[in-house]
């Protein structure tokens, strides 16, 4: 679940060596004054993850089409793109807490509207309501990005950025999946979906209350909106960054298509709880955390393009089938599904490598090869629920290997990002940046 990388890392380097800032703590990355933003991070991030893993099979059970589900899914990630896309901007020029608490009241706000018309069954409504509030999180959780990246030593810039990824993915994908497969048989779902807002609450409530605003001198937007649209100019000059957004974008286009149909075809068709669901959801993305951090190392020893083209691509487009497979031929096996969405969320994060690749690429325009990298990321946010709409007219098993056609496209963009740099294992000289391969912009 990567988001990524919009902004170049850069960080004032510490005046002094206090005792406090060589603690243990400051030594992994994490200051002190930003220490309560990371669990901020993971408590907002619990509640922008409640809906992934059930909102899909509950809208099909209140006669929703797989037609609009997967516009909704599709307009909602149209926004995460944008949002994703200028956040570092607009924290450029209007001061990165200014940003968050904007992102804090478009989620807030726009949650409450859309349970509303959830209420209601209005569709238009829906589309409005969940599209809008898709630029909430990336304003907030990625402008705590911005904040980290400006507040931590050099240093141990790059453990700061992995603690960051470890929160947001722990909150977004392990956390709320099992919080909610526990809820709903008490609450149900919908009273679970609402619940969210306190998750949303409490953590915009810490970051805003126990976390000290850095000081900063805003740009005008025009100047930072101009350095965005800059960077897009990387393409042109270094194709091969765009090659790697395009890698980007398949490594987790298949999850982002799962989030529409995949829990819809569990639980009615195979048979699976809807708490089961969520159990074997969490735990892919549990192993999706543990695979991030195992497959840096892996990256580093076997090189980093063998890693993301057969511990990412290939597994991912092994894996993907095997979601749909197993359970038609075992039934409703809790275990042999979990097994499988385990090896699939740990191929998602063999993607992990190319936020040392792009930046290889381009060693002159690292922020705009990280931009590329996370612009690639909300597209995939996009492009998923497309790719589900594909349901319908061909069928889960059809949808299903198209998405693996699709990883195994993946494979030979990955050797097509081949240099002198990228085919050298364990590239001391590469920058230190990490993100992890979902949800992101995710």
């Amino acid at each position: 679940m990567e988001v990524s990388r919009e902004m170049p890392m850069t960080s004032s380097p510490a005046a002094s060596a206090s005792p406090e800032e060589t603690s243990f703590w400051v030594r992994q990355g994490i200051v002190p004054k930003l220490r309560w933003g990371f669990v901020a991070l993971t408590v907002f991030m619990i509640g922008d993850g409640i809906e992934a893993g059930f909102l899909s099979p509950y809208l099909d059970a209140h006669g929703f089409g797989s037609g609009q589900v997967s516009l909704l899914w599709s307009v909602y990630g149209l926004a995460v793109a944008l949002g994703s896309w200028l956040s570092a901007a607009l924290t450029e020029a209007f001061a990165v807490q200014r940003v968050m608490f904007a992102g804090f009241v478009i989620w807030v706000v726009l949650e409450i509207a859309f349970l509303i018309a959830l209420a209601q069954n209005d569709i238009t409504f829906m589309l409005i309501t969940f599209g809008i509030r898709g630029l909430g999180y990336p304003l907030f959780s990625y402008g705590f990005l911005v904040w980290v990246a400006r507040d931590t030593p050099d240093a141990v810039m790059g453990k700061a950025v992995g603690w960051y990824w470890f929160s947001f993915v722990l909150g977004l994908g392990v956390i709320s999946s099992y919080y909610a497969g526990f809820v709903i048989p008490f609450i149900g779902e919908f009273a679970t979906l609402a619940s969210s807002l306190v998750f949303i609450g409490v953590g915009g409530s810490v970051m805003f209350l126990l976390v000290k605003a850095p000081r900063q001198e805003p740009t005008d937007l025009a100047t930072s909106l101009r350095s965005m649209s800059s960077a897009l100019k990387i393409v042109v000059e270094r194709p091969k960054v765009g090659i790697g957004g395009i890698v980007r974008v398949i490594n987790t286009l298949g999850f982002y298509a799962f989030v529409v149909f995949l829990g819809t075809y569990m639980v009615r068709d195979v048979g699976l709880s809807t708490s089961e669901w969520q159990e074997v959801w969490g735990t892919m993305l549990l192993a999706n955390i543990l695979g991030s951090v195992l497959f840096g190392y892996v990256g580093d020893y076997v090189g980093r393009i063998s890693t993301v083209a057969w511990f990412g691509g290939f597994l991912c487009a092994v894996s993907a089938p095997a979601l749909y497979y197993v359970p038609k031929l075992l039934g409703p096996n809790f275990w042999a599904i979990l097994g499988v969405g385990v090896v699939y969320g740990a191929a998602l994060a063999g993607f992990v490598p190319l936020s040392a690749i792009l930046p290889s690429l381009a060693p002159h325009r690292v922020g705009s090869a990280l931009a590329v990298l996370n612009l690639g990321a909300g597209v995939s946010q996009l492009m998923g629920p497309a790719i589900a709409g594909l349901v319908a007219p061909i069928g889960v098993a059809g949808t299903i290997w198209v998405i693996s056609g699709i990883y195994v496209v993946g494979i030979g963009l990955t050797y097509g990002l081949r240099t002198r740099h990228t085919e050298s294992v364990g590239c001391a000289d590469l920058p230190s940046l990490s993100s992890p391969s979902l949800p992101t912009s995710q």
